[in-house]
């Protein structure tokens, strides 16, 4: 029995749970919507690019301003920057996680035929745009893991441009990209831990290990009280960062942990409690606030981000490596059939798809602050990133809008949208 996910059931109506009021449902309704997070991701770079350009200097001060917690064993005195991408993040990366195991186990990723077609292509949409980044580069994105910045795709903006645009297009391509999306962030996430993990504490790691244990065993036993899960779940956050390995990490394993199925006679699962409390917060909040962080970049930048090596291979790596690899990676699945395309989806309906697959974001901006110490190296691969993004959205958006205009015309199945393999 595969289950729906909760981000499904919110679109075809409201939720009389959230509490507070109609006002609090409706808001709660609208941060669900797959359009909502684009929105707003876009608002909060515009936000973004105007502060860091007119008041460059309050921009800077407010972000890098520290914020100083417990003793200097914790490991968390850290700037206001920081607390967004390695702590409100994690929030994030925890709701990940949740639709991570849910697609895998119940969702449209159980069974491994199911789950070849996306993971060939998200492996290909890794694999390709790191090798591009490298050989444009001329190799110079080895240093730091700078070849990582490309791999990741966002979730939330692309959902959102394909949402907007692309309602006349078969049910089976929205599956596609999330199914695609959500085996790329898992691969980031563990890109993440590998390469940006410095001086390792085996102590810390191991607390952690404990402690989401604990979390394991609470869930299963239906522990829901706020007084113990939360001070569980900011114990596990902390001995990760203090770790070494990167603190959203604690996000992606505590939502792999989570119960995506009824425990018992519970009416529904712990996810899906979680993921509609949490989803409003992460879309509505923590993902803009981030992206208010990370995206200020004066302008001066971009001239310098023309001629940085590094810049140029993220960029050619978002935009030509995603596309390349996730239409590259689905094809062998289908050749090879391992997997095959879902029903009423053609070849040129995964090409939007794919390029679609160029929007970075989030998860690549983070690994653009990681993958350098130098703050201006990191601006411009930020740069690099959101210039690549823009142009793959507004490719996608005309990509999308010709094949829906296809699909809703009487002749819609034409001999190029015809499986290669099949026919």
């Amino acid at each position: 029995m595969r289950l729906p996910s909760p981000f499904s059931l919110s679109r075809s109506r409201g939720d009389s749970r959230t509490g507070g009021g109609p006002r609090v449902e409706a808001l709660a309704y609208f941060l669900r919507r797959e359009t909502t997070g684009g929105q707003l991701l876009l608002a909060a770079t515009a936000v973004a690019l105007l502060w860091a350009n007119l008041a460059p200097r309050h921009y800077q001060r407010l972000w890098g301003t520290e914020l100083g917690l417990g003793p200097d064993w914790l490991h968390l005195h850290l700037n206001l920057s920081a607390w967004v991408s390695d702590g409100l993040l994690a929030i994030f990366f925890f709701i990940a996680g949740m639709e991570v195991k849910r697609e895998l186990t119940v969702g449209e990723l159980a069974g491994w035929r199911a789950a070849a077609l996306p993971m060939f292509a998200a492996a290909g949409g890794m694999l390709t745009p790191a090798l591009i980044a490298l050989a444009v580069s001329g190799g110079r994105a080895a240093e730091g893991g700078a070849w990582a910045i490309p791999v990741a795709t966002d979730i939330a903006f692309a959902l959102g441009v394909l949402a907007l645009v692309g309602s006349g297009l078969p049910s089976g391509v929205r599956v596609l990209l999330l199914s695609l999306a959500v085996v790329d962030d898992l691969g980031a996430i563990a890109l993440i831990a590998a390469l940006f993990t410095q001086n390792l504490n085996l102590l810390w790691l191991a607390a952690a290990l404990v402690l989401c244990g604990g979390y394991r065993l609470a869930q299963r036993r239906r522990v829901t009280s706020a007084w113990l899960m939360i001070p569980l779940v900011v114990a596990v956050w902390i001995c990760v960062h203090a770790s070494g390995v990167h603190a959203t990490v604690a996000g992606i394993l505590l939502g792999l942990l989570t119960p995506v199925t009824p425990v018992g006679d519970e009416p529904e699962c712990a996810a899906t409690r979680l993921e509609r409390r949490l989803h409003p917060v992460s879309a509505g909040i923590i993902v803009p606030l981030f992206a208010i962080a990370a995206a200020g970049i004066p302008l001066g930048a971009i001239t310098e981000t023309v001629g940085d090596p590094v810049a140029q291979g993220v960029f050619v790596g978002l935009l030509a490596g995603k596309a390349i690899g996730i239409f590259g990676g689905a094809w062998l699945a289908v050749r090879f059939r391992l997997g095959a395309l879902p029903p009423g989806v053609g070849w040129a309906d995964v090409f939007p798809v794919a390029v679609l697959g160029g929007i970075g974001y989030t998860v690549s901006l983070l690994v653009a602050r990681l993958a350098s110490d130098d703050p201006s190296a990191a601006e411009r691969a930020a740069t690099a990133v959101l210039a690549a993004s823009l142009v793959a959205s507004l490719l996608a958006v005309m990509l999308l809008k010709l094949r829906s205009r296809v699909h809703c015309s009487p002749h819609d199945h034409s001999e190029n949208d015809r499986d290669p393999v099949t026919s």
